[in-house]
């Protein structure tokens, strides 16, 4: 993993938004919408193992929306790694 890999995710509006819907779901987000914890916590979950690997490959195969494309980073790798951070002390 290239730490410029996990920036390059972090920064993605498609990640973004698919970790926003997880999170709408799956996190107690009290009165915080969800593209707001999405963007707080996307560096943490960018940091999952595999993630920023997975999108590296992608952007070098020529995958135009790496972010959003669930065969890249899938919904259940989202979501495990999200349930994984929320549960993190």
């Amino acid at each position: 993993m290239a730490y410029s890999d996990q920036a390059l995710l972090s920064a993605d509006i498609d990640f973004i938004n698919r970790l926003a819907a997880c999170a709408a779901v799956e996190v107690d987000l009290g009165e915080q919408q969800p593209v707001n914890w999405s963007v707080e916590n996307v560096w943490f979950i960018a940091a999952a193992p595999g993630f920023a690997d997975a999108y590296a490959s992608a952007i070098a195969s020529g995958v135009q929306r790496p972010g959003n494309d669930p065969s890249v980073i899938s919904d259940a790798m989202i979501l495990s790694a999200v349930q994984a951070h929320i549960t993190t002390p």
